[in-house]
């Protein structure tokens, strides 16, 4: 039953989560065991000492402790138990769900029907677009859509919920307050005055490979479905694919060219099982029931009554003056992308393009370069033979 932990219980709580080889699963195997954290945290030397891991099982300071839940209310986040009145109810029924959260910004956002929109960091240029669009329309739709913050798909589903004027959630690898990658620490910020970011590593946590998938059975586990845009093999996309499917989530995922490896890894998922989606339609159609009637009518208050293909059709044709959004790649120009790490001109054209057409007006604004940047090395991998050239001004690589 839910209560309310007292300042001291939410302390014993942090010291115990905090403390050297406990995880979610050995936390809560600790506080059956022993009936409260402040028991657990006692006993825990003697089970380090008889487990031969006394430097593995190390208990936290308290200071440390008090130090960091000052830190969370000095930066106006929330930190609530699983135990708590206003944990997410979704999240709470996974099989590992983190002992502690902590959430920057409106956490009963976390309550509604929730899409998970993710997929490649390197992802292309009709990748991005389409994320985008499919975030905006469910978005209107009245769906949260959730992402990881991450570079490439990540970032465009974020870019797309915000766009249609919708608060967005990013679960993070890091702590609430660091941005990673740095890229997104504009779009971050953006996040957290409408939405919510959210974590369970400490304030200063910088992620770590480990700390990925971690992060990601929170991102399948707020939510009701998951749409894999783009992954390769082994991608960490995929994880949270499989994530999804363990917890009981829809897994969806849009088909691609076999020529690029940015699709191996969806086509492997609809080879598997996962719902193909190629449309904000196709993911309501495939959550059905999940998702109440209500939420299917636009967030800006629409007194239209819809469901399904009429709800996305109508957000379409409100954004676009009346006219539906299409997805291919003459849709209409949305939002701007962070550039690649690197600053390559040359190298942020290739990792956009692939064996399918994008138009070059959607390829210079996705790379933040000028026209004629852009168009220099278009010509340059041009006259290497690594670029094949379309009608409509579009343009892909080449097939090798």
């Amino acid at each position: 039953m839910a209560r309310t932990l007292t300042t001291a219980e939410k302390l014993d709580w942090l010291q115990l989560c905090r403390s050297g080889g406990v995880g979610p699963q050995t936390f809560f195997k600790l506080l059956r065991r022993f009936g409260s954290a402040r028991r657990a945290l006692e006993e825990l030397p003697r089970l380090a000492r008889e487990a031969g891991g006394e430097e593995r099982w190390r208990r936290c300071r308290r200071d440390e402790v008090e130090d960091e839940l000052a830190a969370i209310a000095d930066l106006g986040c929330l930190l609530i138990a699983r135990d708590e009145a206003g944990y997410p109810r979704r999240l709470a029924e996974i099989a590992d769900p983190p002992p502690l959260l902590i959430v920057r910004g409106r956490i009963e956002l976390l309550e509604e029907p929730a899409i998970a929109v993710v997929g490649a960091r390197n992802a292309s240029g009709n990748g991005r677009m389409l994320a985008s669009s499919l975030a905006s329309e469910l978005a209107e739709a009245g769906l949260l859509v959730i992402s990881g913050l991450a570079r490439g798909i990540d970032t465009a589903a974020h870019e797309g919920a915000l766009a249609a004027g919708a608060p967005t959630v990013a679960v993070i690898a890091s702590g609430v307050d660091v941005a990673y990658p740095a890229d997104n620490a504009e779009l971050m910020e953006r996040i957290a005055e409408t939405g919510a970011i959210v974590s369970e590593r400490p304030l200063g946590a910088v992620p770590q490979a480990r700390h990925f998938p971690r992060r990601n059975r929170l991102i399948s586990g707020l939510s009701l479905g998951v749409v894999v845009v783009e992954a390769a093999p082994q991608s960490g996309s995929l994880i949270t694919a499989r994530l999804a499917a363990e917890q009981g989530r829809e897994v969806m995922a849009v088909p691609g060219s076999p020529l690029d490896p940015r699709h191996r890894g969806t086509n492997q998922l609809l080879r598997d099982g996962a719902t193909l989606v190629e449309s904000a339609t196709d993911v309501l159609a495939a959550l059905g029931p999940l998702v109440p009637d209500p939420t299917r009518t636009a967030r800006a208050g629409s007194s239209e009554a819809s469901g399904g293909r009429n709800a996305v059709s109508a957000a379409g044709a409100r954004r676009s003056g009346g006219r539906a959004h299409s997805h291919d790649s003459s849709a209409p120009l949305q939002l701007p992308l962070e550039p690649a790490a690197d600053g390559d001109v040359i190298g942020r054209v290739c990792e956009r393009l692939g064996p399918e057409p994008l138009l070059v007006d959607e390829l210079i604004r996705q790379c933040r370069a000028s026209t004629a940047e852009v168009q220099r090395a278009l010509m340059e991998l041009e006259l290497d033979g690594r670029l094949e050239r379309h009608p409509g001004n579009r343009v892909s690589l080449a097939a090798s």
